[in-house]
């Protein structure tokens, strides 16, 4: 089975994925810290949103499945564009995945998350990372998940992206807002799971 490898969002709160982890059924999860971010120490390299990219891609290892929340799967979706032989599956929950949000009716989140984490660096905060052209380009399964209650990233931001990945499947969480992975890891971890089961179909078969 590939790795978990989950990618938090603009909070960088790894505890923010305890709950999931715990209701999934494999236990090779690994969650990826964000320098500065969480109570994560500096790292000398990593001094806006494009060196922290770079820092949280060197982190992901060969054959993983990607699980990102929110502005989490600004690298997730990165690193399946520029490492397609290392990443065999997406997980983007409520996220932007790198698109543009101009069009969307959205809650605007910036001014709160600011307000919140006043010592954070504001790299999230100023991503303009624009990938619509390029989802075509990427060849995998891809799983959404989306809370019908979210209005940071409502359900028409998950129907826009499984109209551009050419293998996408779009799965609602009844009454999640934004933070549905961990407040509703029931229903989430039923959608992840079933979705991981091709990976060991396909690990079965290659062993018959």
């Amino acid at each position: 089975m590939p790795q978990l490898i989950f990618l938090p969002g603009a909070s960088g709160n790894t505890a923010f994925f305890h709950p999931l982890i715990e209701k999934l059924p494999q236990s090779n999860a690994n969650i990826v810290a964000y320098p500065e971010f969480g109570y994560q120490p500096a790292h000398p390299f990593v001094h806006d949103f494009d060196s922290l990219q770079t820092y949280v891609l060197d982190q992901i290892p060969a054959d993983s499945v990607l699980i990102a929340q929110s502005m989490g799967g600004i690298f997730a979706v990165a690193a399946a564009l520029q490492y397609p032989e290392k990443i065999k599956g997406l997980v983007l929950a409520a996220t932007s995945g790198g698109i543009d949000l101009s069009s969307f009716q959205l809650e605007d989140w910036r001014q709160a998350y600011q307000n919140q984490y006043l010592n954070y660096p504001d790299w999230f905060v100023g991503a303009k990372a624009n990938y619509t052209a390029e989802l075509c380009k990427i060849q995998i399964p891809v799983l959404l998940l989306w809370g019908d209650q979210d209005l940071i990233s409502p359900i028409a931001v998950g129907e826009f992206l499984q109209q551009q990945f050419p293998q996408a499947v779009l799965k609602i969480v009844h009454d999640g807002d934004h933070l549905f992975l961990e407040t509703h890891a029931d229903q989430a971890a039923e959608h992840i799971a079933a979705y991981l089961s091709q990976f060991a179909a396909v690990q079965q078969s290659e062993r018959d």
